[in-house]
Formats: C-alpha cells, structure tokens, sequence
C-alpha cells in the first residue's frame, strides 16, 4: 500500500470509523471514571488517561498487527471480529460496575485500566482493516481516540437518533473480518483463484451479521415488552 494513495486514505477513513463504532463504549466508561471530580481537575483526568489509553492501544494494535502475520491467526482474528460485529448490534452494554474515583491519578489509573479492558475489539478490528500496516493504525488511533473521548456524548446522541449508524458500523466490521479471512495465507490461492466466491463469501458474512443482530435487537425489545405487560407500573 502506498503512502497518500487513495487505497492508503480509504483504509485511513475505515479505521477511523470502526474506532467510533466501537469505542463509544470505552468513552462512556472514561466519562463515568472522572465524574466526581472537580471540573478543573476532571479535564486533566480525561486527557492524561485518554493520552495513557492512546499509547497503550498503539502498542497493542502493534503486537496484533506483528501477531497477525503468523499462520491462521489472520483467519482467526477474523472470526473473533466477526463476533465483534455481531455484538455492535446484540449487546446492550452495562458499565454501572465501574468506579468512580474522586482524585487525580486514581481516576487516570482507572481510565487507562477501563480502556485496555475493553479495547480488544478495537485491536483486532483495526489491526484487520490496517492490512496490517503500521503507519495507518498509529495515524488512525491517534486521529479517532481523541475524537470519540471529546466527541462521545455528541456520537452517542447520534447512535440514539439514527440507530442505522449501528448497523452500518457493524456492516463494516463483518467486510474487514471477511476480507481478513480471505487474506489468510491458507485461503489466499483459493479465493484469488475464485473472485466471485471471495465476494459471495463476504457478502454472506456481512449478512449473516446483520441478520444475526437484528435477530437478538428484536428479541430484546420482545423480552422488554413482555416485562411490562406482566409488571405494569402502578399508579
């Protein structure tokens, strides 16, 4: 992939938006890690720790990306990010365990901790759409992360408005784990022999995902109706 060409920008903008897909989550929890602290004080909390959080998911985005060069983990990785995707739309996230800290470097401590926790999916989703390039993880993270740490209420009021953000989001995550299947060493000969397979092969991912999240959203809100039809609220 050469630098500033148009594959090497569309990779960039990839990267970038699977970060803001999949990091509000990781926002939230830095939100609620600083919340009781001073304001004066909580502004440093969030961008020591998101400065902390940065650094490490670079580091961690490299190891994978080196680790994904070894046989069948390319393949491997795929498959957990094809879970990734699924879980953009099926989990309804639940962060009241995480605790809020009223001083300093605690509550850093705590954002950095939180971050790498629950930043898996992040390393594996970016190192995948990377192609395993060095430059643009460290270029996307540094460009994303901070957009969705001072950004996240705005994303996250988003998300609640166009709940089609969700599934766009996941679409682009079931590709990358398709196309980081596809690009496994083992497959590579098979799929470049058979292109229209390589792309029935995506396109069923893709839409397995989504059908699969769709699925478990509409069971949820079964699940959520039945509940209160068998416990309505008194008056």
């Amino acid at each position: 992939m050469e630098f500033f060409s148009a594959t090497f920008f569309l990779s960039l903008i990839n990267i970038i938006f699977i970060d803001l897909i999949l990091a509000g989550d990781n926002a939230i929890v830095i939100g609620m890690a600083a919340r009781k602290l001073p304001k004066t004080v909580q502004k440093k909390a969030i961008l020591y720790g998101t400065a902390g959080a940065i650094l490490l998911r670079i580091a961690a985005t490299l190891v994978v990306v080196w680790l994904l060069g070894i046989p069948w983990l390319l393949a491997v990785g795929g498959l957990m990010l094809i879970f990734i995707a699924y879980k953009v739309l099926a989990d309804e996230g639940d962060h009241d365990s995480v605790e809020a800290k009223d001083s300093l470097w605690p509550a850093v401590r705590t954002i950095v901790i939180a971050d790498a926790a629950m930043g898996l999916d992040n390393v594996i989703a970016v190192a995948g759409a990377s192609g395993q390039h060095t430059i643009l993880v460290i270029i996307g993270l540094l460009i994303s992360v901070p957009i969705v740490v001072w950004g996240s209420t705005l994303f996250i009021k988003l998300l609640g408005m166009f709940p089609w953000i969700a599934y766009v989001g996941a679409a682009v995550l079931a590709y990358t784990a398709a196309h980081m299947i596809t690009e496994e060493p083992h497959f590579i000969g098979f799929f470049e022999d058979n292109p229209i397979l390589r792309y029935l092969f995506i396109a069923l991912v893709m839409a397995g995902v989504l059908f699969a999240g769709y699925r478990t959203k509409q069971k949820h809100r079964e699940k959520e109706e039945e509940k209160r039809r068998s416990h309505p609220a008194t008056r």
